[in-house]
């Protein structure tokens, strides 16, 4: 199941937002925007059908895409 519901930049964004990174933070880090990191949580919201970051980190972890 790994590598196939999340690309790459959705990963590394998830990657540091349950390590505590801001929007911010996580836009400064991969050298993008915050507009283009929020749409990597949506996106990744809406391909796995929940309501919320934490839902959806949750999820995530729950199907090994990310662990804490």
């Amino acid at each position: 199941m790994n590598s196939g519901i999340l690309t790459k930049r959705e990963k590394e964004v998830f990657d540091l937002l349950v390590n505590n990174k801001t929007t911010k933070d996580i836009a400064d880090i991969l050298g993008i925007s915050e507009k283009t990191v929020r749409n990597h949580i949506s996106n990744t919201m809406q391909k796995l059908g929940v309501k919320g970051r934490a839902a959806a980190v949750v999820e995530l972890i729950r199907l090994g895409e990310i662990s804490l």
